[in-house]
């Protein structure tokens, strides 16, 4: 009788490793770069990926207020916020969004492409997010990654 082994050991969550991935969005398209760092934080890049375990890594995004969106979407895009009260209805378009808070447009995007559990405030804590070029956390990064 042949008894068959296991070979592959899953993936235990004292076993995860996190690194740090820096993304630049000057004059990138939202909709190209945001599901790469989605990706990044859910960990599904890695071997060891299990979709139970929150294996993903730390994001840094820089140069926020740069980012663009193809076509005339910048005038027509609308962000819409519900207070639960009568008259709490706030609309912001695309372009006054990215002027006043660029964080909050990206996170958005990020929070809209990660999977609804109850993982995702873990993976959206580990996303940091920058206007400009100036961040605190450049030596985190590998030589490799930077």
């Amino acid at each position: 009788m042949v008894r068959l082994t296991q070979s592959t050991k899953p993936a235990k969550q004292k076993d995860i490793r996190r690194y740090w991935h820096l993304i630049d969005m000057k004059r990138k398209i939202l909709g190209r770069a945001v599901p790469e760092a989605a990706k990044l934080l859910q960990g599904k890049h890695k071997v060891d990926y299990s979709p139970y375990l929150d294996s993903g890594d730390f994001v840094v995004i820089i140069n926020a207020k740069n980012v663009i969106i193809s076509g005339k979407k910048s005038q027509t895009k609308l962000y819409t916020s519900y207070s639960g009260y009568p008259g709490g209805l706030k609309t912001i378009r695309f372009d006054d969004l990215l002027r006043k808070n660029p964080d909050k447009l990206i996170r958005h995007a990020v929070s809209g492409m990660l999977p609804k559990n109850k993982l995702r405030d873990r993976r959206l804590a580990r996303l940091y997010i920058f206007a400009d070029d100036k961040y605190p956390y450049k030596d985190k990064f590998l030589s490799s990654n930077s």
